[in-house]
């Protein structure tokens, strides 16, 4: 018995379209991965929002700032200005669009961790689609260059400043001029940093050239240190530095010196004497590190030059930009032996480019006594005196008559019998102190200035005659 052997033919035209079937669900099976990968991640992330009459604006940035999504729109399209409410718990991001965009003709896709919003009119879809300038376009751009220049407040250029893509590992630093350049998708994001400054965060679009001009940040100026060769944070510093506001320096009183006690510790500051021109305040930190004739009081810089305290006595606070200490053996090793009773390291204030700024200061303050002596008054005085006399010998004079004690409490003639309250002729209750600054500040591109002066008036607890006045320089003037 033969069997037959059928043999299966085809066509060229069969070949071609079973290639062609067999390539589209090649194409097919890709793009369902693709889908499934992307509705993976979007699936997977999650949101706990709780959000009343807020602008889409605000939900757009929450979302890129909790999740690694980039939403792309054309602001034609999507009213980025319209407030909504938004309520989820564990909802994904379609949740939380479906409630933004519900009542306008605006539908989003998602692709991967790229969020597409489009507006549900077929005829500008499609012209948005052939623009260069649509979301899909852009997301099908090659990188391009963008360059650009970092600035300071004075439009200084930053050489150093960071600039990074959101999202990414890739950046550049800016060189000696400030200058950058980076290579950017249409779609990505810049953030540019510098220590000090407060962090810029720009959207690159069709953008080739990016000027940035940063901005101070104030909380971290207060903790950045003046050292021996520039300035440093504070945590970075490995020593022991002490730092005080120029604010808790003002005092009532026109010496500088006598306000160090009890602001920073381990200074231990003390005032010898209170005479006028002599009235400075010895201080040494962490305790005297010579014995004998040697040299006990610290190193004292302003604006890196070697002062004495006479010096700093008459620096006015409102001067002052920084003020530290350095109190351990690191000061040492930057300023030598003459560091070794410790570093007062002091900044003066600069002019700064602007208009012309004046500041002025008035102060008027009290001085009393802390503490008074009581003394007997003169009746009580005599009376005391003879009983003490009395009292070592019964048969010696007293001192004073009773006519004479008689004669005073009744005041008969105060010249005689006299009863003075020297404490009340000598010293007064409060001594008044004047004290008034005067600084201006600005300039230009070229050149900036700063100018002050000071005038202060100390009077003393004693009462002064005005036909004996001895006061030749009722004041202090310094600039």
């Amino acid at each position: 018995m033969k069997k037959k052997l059928k043999l299966l033919c085809f066509s060229r035209g069969s070949l071609i379209k079973i290639y062609l079937k067999m390539k589209l669900l090649a194409f097919l099976m890709f793009l369902a991965l693709s889908v499934s990968a992307a509705d993976s991640y979007s699936q997977s992330v999650t949101f706990n929002l709780k959000l009343k009459n807020v602008a889409v604006k605000e939900v757009f940035d929450l979302i890129e700032k909790e999740s690694e999504f980039i939403l792309l729109y054309n602001e034609k399209w999507v009213n980025v200005d319209r407030h909504v409410d938004i309520k989820v718990k564990n909802g994904t991001v379609e949740d939380v669009l479906k409630q933004a965009f519900k009542g306008t003709r605006n539908e989003f896709r998602i692709s991967d961790r790229q969020i597409v919003i489009v507006r549900n009119d077929r005829a500008k879809v499609a012209e948005e689609l052939f623009s260069p300038h649509s979301e899909i376009s852009i997301m099908q751009q090659q990188p391009n260059v963008v360059k650009g220049k970092v600035t300071d407040p004075d439009n200084k250029p930053l050489p150093g400043a960071t600039i990074t893509i959101v999202g990414t590992t890739r950046g550049v630093i800016t060189d000696n001029d400030g200058s950058f350049s980076i290579e950017a998708n249409p779609s990505d994001k810049l953030v540019f940093s510098f220590v000090g400054f407060e962090s810029q965060i720009i959207d690159v679009r069709d953008q080739k050239t990016i000027n940035i001009q940063m901005a101070e940040r104030i909380d971290e100026l207060e903790e950045v240190t003046v050292v021996a060769f520039g300035k440093q944070k504070k945590e970075s510093v490995i020593s022991s530095i002490e730092t005080i506001k120029t604010e808790d320096l003002r005092v009532p009183s026109s010496n500088l010196t006598t306000a160090f006690a009890g602001r920073m510790s381990g200074m231990i500051s003390y005032q010898r004497s209170g005479e006028p021109g002599q009235d400075n305040a010895q201080f040494f930190i962490r305790g005297v590190t010579s014995f004998g004739t040697g040299k006990v009081d610290p190193l004292i810089l302003i604006d890196n030059i070697e002062m004495t305290t006479d010096d700093l006595s008459r620096l006015h606070p409102d001067d002052i930009a920084s003020f530290s200490i350095l109190k351990d053996a690191t000061g040492t090793a930057v300023y030598g032996a003459r560091g070794a009773n410790g570093i007062i390291l002091i900044t003066t204030k600069e002019g700064r480019e602007g208009k012309l700024n004046v500041s002025v200061r008035v102060e008027n303050s009290f001085s009393s006594p802390t503490q008074q002596l009581e003394l007997a008054d003169p009746i009580t005085y005599m009376k005391m005196a003879n009983e003490a006399a009395k009292t070592r010998d019964p048969l010696s004079a007293i001192p004073y008559s009773r006519e004479k004690i008689d004669n005073t409490i009744r005041g008969v003639n105060p010249y005689v019998y006299p009863s003075t309250d020297w404490m009340d002729v000598l010293f007064k209750d409060v001594a008044i102190n004047q004290k008034a600054h005067l600084n201006i500040t600005g300039g230009g591109k070229m050149a900036q200035y700063y100018i002050s002066g000071s005038f202060a008036q100390d009077n003393g607890i004693l009462k002064v005659d005005k036909n004996n006045n001895c006061n030749c320089l009722p004041g202090i003037l310094s600039g």
